[in-house]
Parts: C-alpha cells; sequence; structure tokens
C-alpha cells in the first residue's frame, strides 16, 4: 500500500514538474499566456510556467519551405499553363504569428497560390518564361507586405515548372524557328548592303585613279591566267585605251614639232 502511494507520488511530481519547467532550443520561442490574456514572449532555454494558470505555445523560427501546389493560370495573352513554385519564409514576430492568424501555415499556403495566379495573370506567355527572376522578386514582394501583418517574412519565391499543353509547345517551336529565320535574313541583307557600299566605295577610288585601274586590270588578267583553261579573253575597257590614245596623241605631236622645226 505504501509502494503504491509513493508511486502515486512520484507520478504527481513527475507530472507537475513537466507542467512547470519547460525547454526550448536555440531556434523556437514559446507565447506564454496568463488565464487566457497573452502574457510575452520567452526563450530560448528553461522556462518556468504555473501549472494550470499559464499556457505556452511553441514557434519555429527556423526558414519553412511551403510548396505551391500546381495551379491553373491564364495568361495576358490568353494562353492556358499549369505554374507551380516554392515559398521560403520564417516567423519573426511569435506574438502575432499565433494570435493574428489560426493557422500560419495554411494561411500562407492560401495567400500564396493566389498571389502567384493573379501576378502571373498580368503577364504574357513569353514574359512568364523568359523573365522569371522578376516574376520571382514580384511575387516575393507582395506576399511579404501582406504576411507582414501575420509577422511573417518571405525570404524567396522560386517559380519551378510552367508547363504547357502539346499544341503550345509546337507553336512555340515554330515561332522560334521562324524567328531563326527573320535573323538569318536580315543579317544576309546587312552583309549584302555593307558589300554594295564597300564595292561602290572601291569603284569611286578605282574611278579617281587611272594607274589604280591598269593596276586593277592587270590584276584581274594574272587570275584569269591561273584559271585551267584554253581560251582566255582580254576584255579592253575603254578607260585604258583612253591614257593609251593621249600617248600616242602626244607622242605624234612632238614627232611633227620635230619635223617641223
Amino acid at each position: 500500500m505504501d509502494l503504491a502511494l509513493i508511486g502515486i507520488v512520484v507520478a504527481a511530481v513527475v507530472f507537475i514538474a513537466s507542467q512547470v519547467f519547460k525547454v526550448l532550443q536555440e531556434y523556437e520561442r514559446g507565447v506564454i499566456f496568463f488565464l487566457g490574456r497573452f502574457q510575452t514572449v520567452k526563450g530560448p532555454g528553461l522556462i518556468i510556467l504555473i501549472p494550470f494558470l499559464q499556457k505556452m505555445v511553441k514557434v519555429d523560427l527556423r526558414v519553412i519551405v511551403l510548396d505551391v501546389p500546381t495551379q491553373d493560370v491564364i495568361s495576358k495573352d490568353n494562353v492556358s499553363v499549369r505554374v507551380n513554385a516554392v515559398i521560403y519564409f520564417r516567423i519573426v514576430d511569435p506574438e502575432k504569428a499565433i494570435i493574428r492568424v489560426a493557422n500560419v501555415f495554411e494561411a500562407t499556403s492560401q495567400l500564396s497560390q493566389t498571389t502567384l495566379r493573379s501576378v502571373l495573370g498580368q503577364h504574357d506567355l513569353d514574359e512568364m518564361l523568359s523573365e522569371r527572376d522578376q516574376l520571382n522578386t514580384d511575387i516575393q514582394a507582395i506576399l511579404d507586405q501582406r504576411t507582414d501583418n501575420w509577422g511573417i517574412k518571405v525570404a524567396n519565391v522560386e517559380i519551378k515548372h510552367v508547363d504547357l499543353d502539346e499544341s503550345m509547345i509546337r507553336a512555340i517551336a515554330q515561332q522560334a524557328e521562324a524567328e531563326r529565320s527573320r535573323r538569318a535574313k536580315v543579317i544576309n541583307a546587312e552583309g549584302e548592303k555593307q558589300a554594295a557600299t564597300m564595292i561602290a566605295e572601291a569603284a569611286k577610288m578605282l574611278a579617281s585613279e587611272e594607274q589604280g585601274l591598269q593596276l586593277r586590270y592587270l590584276q584581274t588578267l594574272k587570275e584569269i591566267a591561273n584559271e585551267k583553261t584554253n581560251t582566255i579573253i582580254f576584255p579592253m575597257p575603254l578607260e585604258l585605251v583612253e591614257p593609251i590614245l593621249h600617248l600616242s596623241d602626244s607622242f605624234a605631236k612632238k614627232k611633227a614639232a620635230g619635223r617641223d622645226a
């Protein structure tokens, strides 16, 4: 009988001790309520509570990774896509996180889903695919602002996947192919334009220098001579004949002047 009484007493002491003494880890805080009213935030370390008068709710201050379920989003250009993301946040004010919202994790998850659909719905499909970093920043800023009243700090948002149906994938591939073809034509046209400009400038320079035109003619003859052919045609431009005729006339005039003398 004495042993049973001792056992009861020991069990009662252990129970009371478990209700009085609490140990919180470095990353934990305790929100203390006294008769239902908020009193203070304690921790980390050893916490002493008054049994039946004080109650403690633990809060984890570490960064929490929240996976946002896949959302159906209609882009600004009326393209239906499926998008999912991941949110990194942590509790910075335990009092607000416990008192101002019933379930801080569920509330953050629901807000993340609606914000993801709202922000992405304001952008075209091309922007979703090419400007993902900017979209992450926009979503993070909105969530951080709206969850501040809950004592939450949203550290980062990452869009993981933007899924398209097969028809849209084929359309995007065709668009990319058309864009590459357009760029190739533009580059080719620019090259032709530059080449035509340089040829025109070279032609003007040769036209202004008779000796340069003759040298170009001799170089062309050299290139023709290197060709493996039995027939060689020597073009004789009028521009090359005129200097020769001038020299011939000058020589004839000098010779006639010598005879008269």
